[in-house]
């Protein structure tokens, strides 16, 4: 098994035309591959966007499973030990 097979799994994805030829333009100036252009677009919106509801997902999960401090406690705990 080569590295590069170790290191990716090929996926079949369908792209509106107008999407597609954006990639392909911005390939052909990097002289890069599409699926370069396409990796660097995902990398992007999971640092962004993707992190966010990864994020939101696991805060959820925290609250539910009872690893949440309420604010107001927070707000009279801060108050007691003199931070204002």
């Amino acid at each position: 098994m080569s590295k590069q097979h170790a290191l990716s799994d090929p996926i079949t994805l369908r792209l509106p035309s107008d999407v597609l030829t954006e990639i392909e333009q911005i390939a052909t100036i990097c002289e890069r591959s599409r699926s370069w252009v396409m990796v660097r677009a995902l990398k992007s919106y999971l640092a962004g966007e993707g992190r966010e509801i990864l994020d939101l997902a696991r805060a959820r999960d925290d609250v539910e499973a009872g690893r949440a401090f309420d604010l107001d406690d927070v707000i009279q705990e801060v108050e007691t030990i003199g931070f204002r």
